[in-house]
Order: structure tokens, then C-alpha cells, then sequence
């Protein structure tokens, strides 16, 4: 089993910053692939980024050059840096984890999920 617990979700200003943290617990092979994705109400949920346990990542063109996902091994953290915030990022934000990665960010390829933390961009 793994367990995902995200933090750092706030309101913030248009053009500012936050950061998510991912703290991951259970077996690591089951968290080879860690990814966030976020919903907004009414709307689908979408991915955002996700890294590898070896160090490979990919990012959702909506985000590619303002968002950066990391990790932390001793930590067993995973974060996600958001830069130039703007109203269209509010949503929960999920993060999400799994063995295996095919390559396109498809919620329902996650196998565990934490319970979201919330960010609010005020338009």
C-alpha cells in the first residue's frame, strides 16, 4: 500500500507562487512514478506533471515553464513548485502515484491517491 499526503495549497495573487508537498509512505516500487493533477469544479481532472524515482518528468503543456516538479528521497517528498500563478490554476490539486508510467497523464492509470490540498488563484 502506498499513502499520499499533500500540503501547501493556499489562496494567492495572480502572477505569484506556491509550493505543494507530496509526503509518500508504503512500498517504493508501488511510487516508482509520482504525479499531481488537479480538478476544478465542474471540469475534468487533468495532470499536471509527474517525476520518476530515477529522475525523468513531464509536464502538462498548460503549465510547462511555470510549474517544476522535484523530490526530496530522503524525505520521501514530492513537491510542486507553481510560479506566475493565474486564475486558471485554481483547483484541488491530487497527487497521485503508481509502478508504472505509459507515458500520457491519465488519472485513471493512478492506483493511489492522497486527498488533494486546495489553490485558489482570485481572478
Amino acid at each position: 500500500q502506498v499513502q499520499l499526503v499533500e500540503s501547501g495549497g493556499d489562496s494567492v495573487q495572480a502572477g505569484g507562487s506556491l509550493r505543494l508537498s507530496c509526503a509518500a509512505s508504503g512500498h517504493r516500487t508501488s511510487r516508482k512514478w509520482v504525479a499531481w493533477f488537479r480538478q476544478a469544479p465542474g471540469k475534468e481532472r487533468e495532470g499536471v506533471a509527474v517525476i520518476s524515482t530515477e529522475g525523468a518528468l513531464a509536464y502538462a503543456l498548460p503549465v510547462k515553464g511555470r510549474f517544476t516538479i522535484s523530490q526530496d528521497d530522503a524525505k520521501n517528498t514530492v513537491y510542486l513548485q507553481m510560479n506566475s500563478l493565474k486564475p486558471e490554476d485554481t483547483a484541488m490539486y491530487y497527487c497521485a502515484a503508481n509502478s508504472r508510467y505509459g507515458g500520457v497523464l491519465n488519472a485513471a492509470d493512478l492506483a493511489y491517491w492522497g486527498q488533494g490540498t486546495q489553490v485558489t488563484v482570485p481572478s
